[in-house]
């Protein structure tokens, strides 16, 4: 991170007190998550006697295999300026985030199996590394590394040409709805005609067919047929539908009864991307998640959400939202190709969910949710590298649904995160409504309002924290709308939960 001159001392203080106290032990610096500064690697030509350089040359945060040739190159260069003995290779961090054995993979093809090392293979790649930096070169090994890697670089399924050029028209300019967003809430208001502090959910119910259902809703999807799944999917949405409507919300959502992950079920329906059957990684405490492989370009061969949107808008007389996950989100909960930048990337994700944003609105969905819940998440250690990662998330998040009507609403939703410290690139992504995590952080939220910062588009802070098995009181979430009323405008403001309902039954 960008460590001022007190921190970098107070650092420099405790591990001096830590050797000193550990006389005898060896003690290892890690650095995490981000390399060195050009600067900082300077200061390895006047390395220190009696210290050792742990080379982490193979990426623990990623699955593709490494380039032995070239992190080899890397080796033999430090190695002439630490000296041979006081180098040791290693992993970039430690192996957590990765998945455990590509041998468990059965349903991925050689090709693309060839490319990827999940942990097991990170193992043998740092010991292959190190034999061959002692001079004990596994040629096999290294040569089957060099056909996979330019078997990678040439591949169709890798390059998609006309996806390249879309999305490298894409730099340089500026993607904004021609309106601005109090005319575009003007028309929308005249369209959807809402009451006051409208009420929206953020788009997953609990999964009711879970709990029992159906016959066929208890037997694998490979075991039922299309029309079997489809009448029980929509069966299921009729229920949400029925359920919101009885509940008087005014903007509702279909449930997401047919969704795995929020990020799986789009990459599953789109070019580029790839999926384990056991890649599992910890995302936080007990829950784990399994990512999609970007492993190519990204696009859209065909309409994702489009029929199922529409057939809970035909279910009811209300606003049905269509339900998207965002660019950024996408690629921040991926492993993502290491072979061009990451904004690249993104921007082919954002061509891609612009299709399905403008062929939603032709289908009549007047109400368009793309959740960015990640979009936070993904900012960089270093203060010096906001700046730009800010600009091209933004960015991809405005290109995909800068062609649309103003009378079309687009609703964003972020998660449970830290926002105050860029609110103002939040109110840049130019959406007409967010709704945003408000009720578990204590209302923090508010207090950026409160400073004095003008937002004119929608916004809905949480009322209600999904996560807690708490039930608030009647009095408690309406004190927390007046709360609200104290620094927002009651024309802007809507009523939800924090977050997705399917942790609720």
């Amino acid at each position: 991170m960008d460590l001022e001159a007190h921190q970098l001392q107070a650092f420099t203080d405790a591990y001096a007190e830590l050797e000193s106290a550990l006389s005898g032990s060896n003690v290892l610096v890690e650095t995490y998550f981000a390399d060195l500064t050009p600067e900082a690697y300077k200061t390895l030509s006047g390395f220190p006697s009696g210290k050792y350089l742990f080379a982490g040359v193979v990426d623990g945060r990623n699955i593709w295999a490494n380039d032995l040739a070239a992190s080899l190159a890397i080796l033999q260069g430090l190695e002439s300026i630490v000296g041979k003995d006081k180098l040791v290779v290693s992993t970039s961090c430690s192996l957590l985030h990765t998945a455990v054995d590509l041998v468990n993979e059965t349903k991925l093809d050689d090709e693309l199996k060839s490319w990827l090392a999940f942990a097991a293979q990170k193992v043998v790649e740092v010991n292959a590394l190190a034999k061959a930096l002692a001079g004990q070169k596994d040629e096999a090994f290294f040569s089957a590394n060099a056909a996979a890697q330019a078997s990678r670089k040439s591949s169709p399924r890798v390059n998609n040409e006309a996806v390249q050029k879309a999305a490298s028209g894409l730099k340089g300019s500026d993607h904004r709805r021609a309106t601005n967003v109090s005319a575009r809430l003007d028309a929308q208001q005249k369209k959807l005609n809402l009451p006051a502090l409208p009420t929206t959910t953020i788009g997953s119910f609990h999964k009711l067919w879970s709990l029992g259902g159906s016959a066929v809703n208890t037997r694998p999807r490979s075991e039922i047929t299309e029309e079997e799944y489809v009448k029980a999917m929509k069966e299921e949405i009729s229920k949400v539908v029925k359920l919101q409507e009885d509940l008087d919300i005014d903007v509702l959502v279909h449930g997401e009864p047919e969704r795995n992950d929020m990020v799986e079920y789009f990459g599953e329906q789109l070019s580029g991307f790839a999926f384990t059957v056991n890649g599992w990684v910890q995302s936080y405490g007990s829950r784990c998640v399994k990512p999609p492989i970007i492993y190519g370009d990204v696009s859209r061969p065909n309409p994702m959400t489009v029929f199922w949107s529409s057939t809970a808008q035909s279910m009811t007389s209300r606003p049905m939202k269509g339900m998207l996950t965002g660019p950024v989100t996408i690629l921040n909960w991926s492993f993502v190709r290491n072979d061009q930048p990451r904004h690249e990337t993104c921007y082919q994700i954002a061509l891609a969910i612009k299709d399905e944003v403008e062929d939603l609105e032709k289908a009549g969905i007047n109400v368009i949710q793309i959740d960015e819940a990640a979009l936070r998440e993904g900012l960089p250690l270093r203060k010096s590298e906001h700046a730009f990662y800010l600009q091209w998330a933004v960015h991809s998040f405005r290109i995909t649904n800068v062609g649309i009507q103003d009378t079309t609403q687009i609703h964003t939703h972020m998660c449970y995160s830290n926002f105050n410290d860029i609110i103002h690139s939040i109110i840049d992504m130019d959406a007409d409504v967010i709704t945003i995590e408000n009720s578990r952080s204590d209302e923090k939220l508010l207090s950026v309002f409160r400073e004095g910062v003008k937002y004119g588009a929608g916004i809905g802070p949480g009322v209600y924290d999904i996560h807690s098995p708490r039930i608030p009181s009647t009095e408690e979430i309406a004190d927390r709308i007046r709360k609200m009323l104290a620094v927002l405008e009651s024309n802007i403001l809507w009523v939800n939960p924090d977050c997705g309902l399917k942790t609720r039954k």
